[in-house]
């Protein structure tokens, strides 16, 4: 089989590389030219794929921004970013771009497969629409099925082979295509009745994330005015065998998914008239996170006698999780920002994270940075570094992850 994935990023170079070993000929179509070039030079730009894997599926895959080549695809998977707009409404730019290209050249007997996160309804009201200009028709000429991606950067554990696939297709074959399809290169394919059970599915997989890692905040919130460890309270509350399920506070939520994808439910259901106020109160108190952590420095910072306009804080962890480099909705970068507007000096290390060119920023050496600085501040817990000398090489230490815990030592203090 010929398998074509448009958009080759966290969730589309995976799947070229996943197809392409498992035999089948793969075209990966992106619109930018220095991926595309990366790749044709055997260079991988996301963590989770090395460069040995583009190397070896070198014979089997095909580079281009061409749509044209897609006409010999058997498969087309769209897997193009579904940000939120700066009010936070759903852009589907990349994805209306994307199917008016693919409607063009679409052809009779081809399968096109949607896995970008969307509201319920995108894939037969806007989708299906789009490439119906090509002057065929959905389920006879061609079909279409939505499976939503369960990308999670950096992890090793569950990868796409074990982790089950969800497929919802609009209508009997187009649902047997598509499970045929994954069944190739996942061991567990589970299909839902329509696309629109899938694509809240997805949803809900990383709503009830949200709302969990909401609540776990806030309970962090008020453990600090009350001076309760909260890391205790939840390995406590974690000893229960039924009825709790352990979430980490933190300083907020970053990365595509769980900052994005409730306001896509919440704006959907608006148009039916129904208020998901439980869903729109965990978005809020995840947005208020990094100014709560921004003032918790500026407390501490005060607290040790030093202004804010005066001080250097260095920045440990600037990704929106560990051990990658994925800057995407990083709560780090809005902690940064306020630090700064109120006259901080702002450095960083990450050893994921080379630069930050918004802020004119280069990751630096923790032996350069700790020791001039009047407070760090642990916003995201890479393995690679030794907190324990981080304390102990620093004058101040805020830690926003919990990693410091076990170490007892004046200068540290913790959400």
């Amino acid at each position: 089989m010929k398998v074509a994935v448009i958009g080759l990023g966290y969730v589309g170079l995976p799947l070229v590389v996943a197809f392409a070993d498992a035999g089948h000929e793969v075209i990966g179509l992106d619109v930018d030219a220095a991926k595309l070039a990366a790749l044709r030079e055997q260079r991988s730009y996301i963590e989770d794929v090395p460069d040995a894997a583009i190397g070896r599926i070198a014979d089997a895959a095909t580079w281009t921004s061409d749509y044209a080549e897609l006409s010999a695809a058997d498969a087309v998977v769209i897997a193009v970013p579904t940000p939120l707009t700066p009010n936070r409404e759903p852009d589907l730019g990349a994805l209306v771009s994307a199917a008016g290209a693919l409607a063009r050249v679409l052809r009779e007997g081809q399968l096109v497969v949607l896995e970008s996160t969307t509201y319920p309804g995108t894939t037969r009201e806007r989708l299906v629409p789009m490439l119906e200009e090509s002057g065929l028709k959905a389920g006879d000429d061609f079909f279409v099925a939505f499976s939503p991606e369960r990308i999670d950067p950096g992890r090793t554990d569950f990868t796409m082979r074990n982790t089950p696939k969800v497929v919802g297709g609009d209508g009997p074959e187009a649902a047997a295509r598509a499970k045929d399809l994954y069944e190739t290169i996942c061991d567990t394919v589970v299909e839902v009745s329509a696309p629109e059970a899938a694509e809240m599915t997805k949803l809900l997989e990383n709503i009830f994330r949200a709302v969990n890692i909401a609540l776990v905040n806030e309970i962090a919130v008020i453990c600090d005015r009350m001076g309760i460890d909260v890391w205790e309270v939840v390995e406590a509350a974690d000893t229960k065998p039924y009825g709790f399920m352990s979430f980490k506070p933190g300083p907020g939520l970053g990365g595509h998914c769980l900052p994005v994808d409730p306001f896509y439910l919440t704006w959907k259901a608006r148009e039916y008239g129904v208020g998901a106020e439980f869903v729109e109160l965990a978005g809020r108190i995840h947005q208020q996170m990094p100014r709560f952590c921004a003032r918790r420095a500026v407390e501490l910072l005060n607290r040790n006698g030093v202004a804010t306009s005066n001080a250097e804080v260095a920045v440990l962890g600037v990704s929106y999780k560990p051990d990658v480099g994925d800057i995407r909705e990083a709560p780090a970068l809005s902690i940064m920002r306020q630090l700064s507007d109120l006259g901080a000096k702002i450095s960083y290390h990450d050893p994921h994270v080379e630069s930050l060119p918004a802020f004119g920023l280069r990751s630096e050496p923790l032996e350069d940075l700790l020791p001039r600085a009047d407070l760090v501040v642990i916003v995201t817990a890479h393995s690679g570094v030794d907190y324990a000398e981080v304390v102990e090489r620093s004058r101040q230490v805020l830690d926003f992850r919990g990693v410091t815990r076990g170490i007892e030592a004046k200068n540290v203090a913790r959400l």
